[in-house]
Order: C-alpha cells, then sequence, then structure tokens
C-alpha cells in the first residue's frame, strides 16, 4: 500500500491543526480539495482517519496511528533530500592548487589549515605537479595557482612571485659518515649507500634531470614515497639522504650537511593562472595563506 507524501503531509498538518481548513491552507489547497483528498486517503486505506465534529476534526485510533508513521517518513524523507543535496550543491568556489613533493611537505598543508578554517566557503583541489606541468596547466587556465621551481620557471610569461628557499641538503645519522663535514658534493654523497624517494616522485625527476646521464652510480637501499619517512631512515642510519632543508626538523637528532652543487641552491615560486579564472578572490587569499606559511617555513629554517 503506497501512499502520497503531499497526501500524509496534509494529513499530518489537519491533525496538528485540528481543522481541515487550517490543514488546507498550510498546503496552498482550497477547502474542498483538502475534503477531497482525505476522503480519497480514508478509502485508500480502508477505514476512517478523521472524526468530524462542528469544532473541528480529531483523529480516530488508525488516524493517530497513520499520522505518527506519516510524520516518521516525512522527516525520514527530509533527511533523505538534504544527503542527497549535499553532494550535488556547488560550493561558492573551487581551486585548483598544484605544487612539487617538496612543498607539499610542509608548506602546502600549513597554508591549507589555515585557509581552510577561514574560508569554509572554498574547496581546494590539490595535486602534485611537476613544475613544467603546472606551468603548461597554469597556462592553459586547468589550475589557479601553482609553486614552482625557479629554474624551470625563468621562461614563462605567467605572473610569478618569490616564495622561499628549496634548497637541497644531505642528511644522515648524528656521529656517522657526516662528522667532521661542512659540505659535500654529490659525487662525495654517491660513494655511501642511501635511502631515496620513489622514482616518479618530482623531486627524484629534477634531480636526476640536473644530475644528467654522467651522474654517478648510487646505491640505494631502499626507496620511499614519503620525505618523513626517508628522514628517520637517514637519521636511523640506514643511508645518506638528499632532500630539502626546510623538510628536515630542527629539532631532530642527525646530521645536515650542505650540498655543495649549484643545483643544490633553489628556490620557490608562487605561479598564477591565467586572467579570468573563477573567485579570483580566493585565489587571492589562498596565496596570501601561502606567503605566511613560507615566511614561517624561513623562520623555522634561517
Amino acid at each position: 500500500m503506497r501512499y502520497d507524501l503531499d497526501d500524509l503531509r496534509l494529513f499530518v498538518h489537519i491533525v496538528n491543526e485540528g481543522s481541515i481548513t487550517a490543514g488546507a491552507r498550510l498546503m496552498h489547497l482550497s477547502l474542498p480539495s483538502a475534503s477531497a483528498r482525505i476522503r480519497a486517503l480514508e478509502h485508500h486505506a480502508g477505514v476512517t482517519l478523521l472524526i468530524r465534529g462542528r469544532r473541528g476534526v480529531r483523529p480516530t485510533p488508525a488516524g493517530t496511528t497513520l499520522a505518527r508513521h506519516a510524520r516518521d517518513v516525512l522527516d525520514r524523507t527530509a533527511q533523505l533530500e538534504s544527503a542527497v543535496a549535499s553532494y550535488t550543491a556547488s560550493p561558492t568556489a573551487r581551486l585548483t592548487l598544484l605544487a612539487g613533493g617538496s612543498s607539499l611537505h610542509r608548506l602546502v598543508p600549513r597554508a591549507l589549515v589555515s585557509f581552510l578554517r577561514a574560508h569554509p566557503d572554498v574547496d581546494v583541489a590539490v595535486s602534485e605537479s611537476r613544475t613544467p606541468d603546472t606551468l603548461r596547466m597554469l597556462a592553459e587556465g586547468r589550475a589557479d595557482l601553482g609553486v614552482v621551481l625557479d629554474d624551470e620557471a625563468q621562461d614563462s610569461t605567467l605572473r610569478r612571485e618569490p616564495l622561499g628557499d628549496d634548497s637541497l641538503v644531505v642528511v644522515g645519522q648524528a656521529g656517522g659518515v657526516l662528522a667532521g663535514r661542512t659540505s659535500l658534493t654529490y659525487s662525495e654523497v654517491a660513494e655511501h649507500p642511501l635511502v631515496g624517494l620513489d622514482a616518479g616522485s618530482s623531486l627524484r625527476r629534477w634531480m636526476e634531470r640536473h644530475l644528467g646521464p654522467h651522474a654517478p652510480a648510487v646505491r640505494y637501499r631502499t626507496t620511499v614515497a614519503d620525505l618523513n619517512v626517508l628522514i628517520s631512515l637517514a637519521a636511523a642510519g640506514a643511508g645518506l639522504a638528499v632532500v630539502p632543508r626546510r623538510a628536515v626538523d630542527p629539532l631532530q637528532s642527525l646530521d645536515v650537511r650542505a650540498l655543495r652543487e649549484p643545483w643544490a641552491r633553489r628556490h620557490h615560486l608562487l605561479a598564477r593562472g591565467v586572467e579570468g579564472r573563477p573567485a579570483p578572490e580566493a585565489a587571492e587569499a589562498l596565496a596570501a595563506h601561502l606567503r605566511r606559511a613560507a615566511l614561517a617555513e624561513e623562520t623555522r629554517h634561517p
């Protein structure tokens, strides 16, 4: 047996108000139309649902039962509609942020925490991306902001601004093979077993491009996907690692030495998407949070 939701709403209003006239008014129906629908509902149920009197109406026992279950059905219907609507409603703005693996380690998460708290009506899609890919997507209007590396963005015509240092260093177990050294070349680093990032990571691919085809042979004891894990392995003595300085916790017990290569001194830039992208105010706000996060990281790693 099926009941029409509008008929159930009308019946609940009539029972609550004690009047067919009042229930019809709440449903924006005429009195004859409301009366006809209640008679049809009683015929459908096969029992009398309302007792009519000069002072209004009151439900029969069957009507009381129907009203109680009708309220449950209407409440659950409203909850269902609300739950589905939460997936179809568009946010006020949606931003796309692209960044390399290094900036995704601390800089971007720090900026996202403060930005998302301050802007609950804005969603941010974040993806790891190499600088050339990021610049192309920004130019095509497929992203709003990108954290890119200075050496790969020199020829870009997109708007860019300095964001912070992202130089690479060598890390290893405290008191280990780095003890007594102030800096090393990559060839000297490669003389020791290493731990590294997965071959597909943006930082690993960037290093291999700069090392070129004549790079020294390297023995990787293991490769991992996460910078935190990589640094922990190096600190435990599993091997040396080349990582961004800003990824190293200053309080962590390990040796940190400069990497004596010109390409190891690199900087992050904040690049913008093309003009005319949606939600420019939201993009500017996210850019401001990225600047503040970069400044905090510079203070953390003077």
